[in-house]
């Protein structure tokens, strides 16, 4: 079945959209007795958040704030047919900063993460300017805006590897954090490219490295072999030290198809990487389920939330790429139908798909 690049960027846009409601309801359960109480023992569909939980004035079907800010920048994508960062930065300071008050419980979608409660007290508080910001968060809330950018430029790595990190390190001001979300960003482009999330991806992203348009530090020669004799240090080949990040999904994805490798119900991934909120937990747990369920949107989202702790970032991360992969139209309508904000989010979704 072929599917078209567009399709696929759509795909990609809603299923990070539906990740982020999916998981508002049952957000941050560590305790999974608890989860089961509150929610049974398999979350099928958007739920209501509970009272004295995260996002509890919302209701089923809402965005997180991760939702809101991901629809910050992709209207500003749209305004500027490509990444502004000047505009991206007064949307934050005029719709974001606005409405919240640097209390995580506080602002709008009901939870104000780390990496932006401090930049809040940074920009508002300090009056400092956006240069001069940033936070040590470990987090994944970069990447939760910024495959909006690796959808626009899935086709053009150099300027994907640029927004992506420049973006970035507005919030986030660590170079392993900005690495691992370039790198994700590089991953989603190839899978809206119609690459598969395979144990051979990691050799294609080297590929790009050895070009020159992957700003990442390589050594060895083609298929990771040794460096050839003679040849040249190439540490000055880019902004990143390592290209591990770069490396990882092969491994997930070799995980996800050995036989000899068993992870069930899917859903424990949690308990394997780790359910708290770190990168270095969230994407591993977010490329393994997305290669195990490449050609099944629902069960990779469902498996993504039902795993607890902080499973919106780990259900945003794999709707993003399982979308990429399967494709709008092979995403179930109900999750579609059941965004309270559908039509603004459908064309947001339609108009970006067009600029790539």
């Amino acid at each position: 079945m072929s599917i078209s690049k567009q399709d696929r960027a759509k795909g990609a846009l809603i299923g990070a959209f539906i990740g982020d409601a999916l998981a508002l309801g049952c957000h941050w359960y560590y305790d999974l007795e608890e989860q089961h109480k509150d929610y049974s023992t398999w979350i099928n569909d958007y739920t209501n958040p509970k009272k004295g939980r995260y996002h509890e004035n919302q209701k089923a079907g809402d965005l997180s704030q991760a939702g809101y800010i991901l629809k910050l920048m992709v209207q500003s994508i749209l305004d500027n047919n490509g990444y502004n960062q000047e505009d991206f930065c007064k949307k934050l300071d005029e719709d974001l900063f606005t409405k919240i008050d640097g209390i995580p419980t506080h602002g709008v979608g009901g939870y104000t993460s780390q990496s932006i409660r401090e930049v809040y007290r940074q920009r508002v508080e300090q009056n400092l300017p956006w240069d001069k910001v940033g936070s040590r968060a470990d987090t994944t809330e970069a990447i939760e805006r910024t495959l909006a950018l690796a959808i626009r430029y899935a086709y053009e790595p150099k300027e994907l590897a640029k927004s992506i990190s420049h973006n970035t390190f507005l919030t986030q001001v660590d170079d392993i954090i900005g690495s691992m979300t370039v790198a994700y960003g590089a991953v989603l482009a190839q899978l809206i490219q119609g690459k598969k999330l395979d144990k051979k991806i990691s050799a294609k992203l080297m590929k790009l490295v050895k070009n020159g348009d992957l700003p990442f530090h390589a050594v060895t020669s083609d298929n990771f072999q040794p460096p050839k004799v003679g040849s040249k240090d190439p540490s000055n080949i880019g902004l990143f030290a390592s290209p591990d990040a770069l490396l990882s999904p092969s491994f997930m994805a070799q995980a996800a198809e050995d036989k000899d490798i068993k992870i069930e119900p899917a859903w424990k991934v949690s308990l394997v990487y780790g359910m708290p909120c770190a990168i270095y937990h969230i994407l591993p747990a977010s490329y393994y389920l997305a290669a195990r369920f490449k050609d099944d949107f629902e069960s990779g989202v469902l498996h993504a939330i039902n795993g607890g702790g902080q499973n919106q970032a780990r259900a945003i991360l794999t709707g993003a790429l399982i979308g990429a992969q399967v494709g709008f139209e092979n995403i179930p309508q109900r999750f579609i139908d059941g965004l309270n904000e559908k039509e603004e989010l459908l064309y947001m979704v339609s108009k970006l798909s067009d600029l790539i």
